[in-house]
């Protein structure tokens, strides 16, 4: 009898633990590739202490329009009367007290917390939903040119190949511009929405291309396989094939592969941020932050410490977490 590469996985754990006299050998019922990969998740103290730095922070996120409510304050609100002749907070560290935690920003006067709060939220909204949007489209793509092969299998790798030929800052500096006078006019005021959309499709378009790659690969190493074999000669559709017999043996790079492209696009939000493409200043992001931080270095560093610390911890905790993962999928790991 075939099975399947995850059944053999299992299997594989399986007879290792009744050959160390482990729990198989005492007649515990074995338990799926699923279960044993979540085993060693639990086990890795660098997994688990990213895991829980980012619930914290998918949770401040989420929680955003609470934390406002309890706060007091909101992400566009000015204390102009808190700044002194030259646009400088008044007060210590940026004008940091416990009405204002992390100060304010010289200039506007707006609250350095809340903001980052809500830039937290766009940063994460932008990238999972990029990373959803490319993820889908990599898997689509990348299994029906692996599976089908011929012509198909052509046609997709051709448009791959030109979509990682194409420069992706220089597109997104031009297409963005362009969309904006073509739907709001040069006077027009871009809303935080389509500037958040815009980024999200420009992702879209560059991002799929490794998932796409990733998942052909593994799809045409195991379409020759026997249990492949025995669902085609069973008269399975392609649907059934692709989504029932192929697809979920190859979750775990796929998983992997999302995990590590969500920090991927919290960078890339944040550079494309920095030099004013996708969103505007009224929008909190921690690239406009950074920007606009760059002028008051010596005078008020505070204010690109906070958003700075930030974005490396959620990115640091993201590829940490992203490494685990991998390891922890991988049954070969010595982790």
């Amino acid at each position: 009898m075939s099975l399947s590469p995850v059944e053999g996985v299992a299997l594989a754990e399986i007879e290792s633990s009744a050959d160390a006299g482990g729990p198989a050998a005492k007649g515990v019922v074995g338990r799926s590739p699923g279960q044993l990969a979540w085993l060693r998740l639990r086990r890795d103290r660098t997994a688990m202490v990213s895991g829980v730095l980012l619930i914290f922070f998918m949770l401040l996120g989420l929680a955003a329009p609470l934390i406002e409510m309890v706060y007091g304050i909101g992400p566009r609100e000015q204390f102009q009367s808190l700044l002194d002749g030259f646009g400088m907070p008044l007060g210590y560290v940026g004008g940091v007290n416990g009405e204002h935690w992390f100060g304010l920003e010289p200039g506007l006067g707006r609250d350095i917390f809340i903001r980052l709060i809500y830039g937290l939220r766009t940063s994460l909204f932008i990238a999972f939903a990029a990373a959803v949007i490319t993820a889908t489209i990599g898997i689509v793509l990348g299994a029906l040119a692996g599976y089908l092969g011929g012509w198909l299998d052509a046609v997709i790798n051709w448009i791959t190949d030109l979509t990682l030929a194409m420069p992706f800052l220089i597109i997104a500096l031009a297409l963005t511009p362009t969309l904006t006078l073509r739907f709001y006019g040069e006077r027009g005021q871009v809303s935080s929405a389509f500037g958040v959309g815009v980024l999200i499709a420009v992702f879209a378009v560059f991002g799929w291309t490794s998932t796409a790659r990733l998942v052909r690969g593994q799809v045409i190493a195991l379409r020759e396989r026997e249990f492949v074999e025995a669902a085609k000669a069973s008269g399975a559709g392609l649907g059934h094939m692709l989504f029932r017999q192929l697809l979920p043996n190859i979750w775990a790079p796929i998983l992997v592969s999302f995990s590590l492209a969500v920090p991927q696009f919290i960078t890339s939000e944040a550079a494309l941020s920095f030099i004013g493409v996708g969103l505007s200043d009224e929008t909190p992001s921690f690239g406009r932050m950074i920007y606009r931080s760059l002028d008051f270095l010596q005078t008020d560093p505070a204010y690109v410490f906070f958003p700075g610390i930030t974005i490396f911890a959620l990115v640091f905790a993201f590829n940490l977490f992203g490494d685990a993962l991998r390891d922890a999928l991988d049954p070969k790991s010595s982790r």
